[in-house]
């Protein structure tokens, strides 16, 4: 997702004061997590001391390995508007389900959410996903630096394959980066 979708959608959602769904698309593009970790998120991981964290760490399901992330300013904003409605009163997770059944969305209502947030600002539906949520923001990093290190890390890669097959890196990017450093 390019910057101008990020910033329609959050207009879109601040206009329509849905403050959770505000809280939770910044999320998912601060922490870069995959859809099945950020929907499983507990209030715990994100507050201290009724503070939002600038920075936490989630334990991944795919790896069992933490993965650490920064919640920017307009993040930790967003979500303690959202701690701050009376449906999130008591809730464990941050993203509570309707019926008390279900402990917390699921992946499958967070991808319906994704959805929503695309085709209102007119994108087509199925060039975009819960994934996208997730390589938006190491998209821009990688674009703007070429470290491919950094994205591996905020990602919770292992190998550096996996990254770089992630992103889509191809040789003419790692060309076009080696032309532009002068020895």
């Amino acid at each position: 997702m390019k910057p101008k979708h990020v910033w329609a959608i959050r207009v879109r959602l601040e206009l329509a004061e849905n403050y959770r769904d505000l809280a939770l698309f910044n999320m998912a593009i601060d922490s870069k997590l995959r859809g099945c970790d950020l929907v499983r998120m507990k209030v715990v991981d994100v507050m201290a001391s009724a503070q939002i964290k600038e920075r936490a760490s989630v334990l991944q399901n795919k790896t069992q390995k933490p993965v650490r992330f920064e919640i920017s300013e307009g993040t930790r904003a967003s979500v303690a508007k959202w701690m701050d409605d009376p449906l999130m009163v008591g809730s464990v997770y941050l993203w509570p389900g309707r019926f008390h059944k279900r402990l917390h969305i699921s992946t499958r209502q967070y991808a319906r959410i994704v959805r929503d947030w695309v085709s209102s600002i007119g994108l087509e539906v199925t060039a975009y996903g819960t994934h996208s949520m997730r390589r938006t923001k190491v998209t821009q990093i990688y674009k703007k630096t070429g470290n491919l290190r950094a994205v591996q890390l905020l990602l919770g890669h292992t190998k550096m394959d996996s990254t770089v097959r992630y992103l889509g890196v191809e040789l003419e990017d790692a060309l076009a980066i080696a032309e532009a450093i002068e020895i």
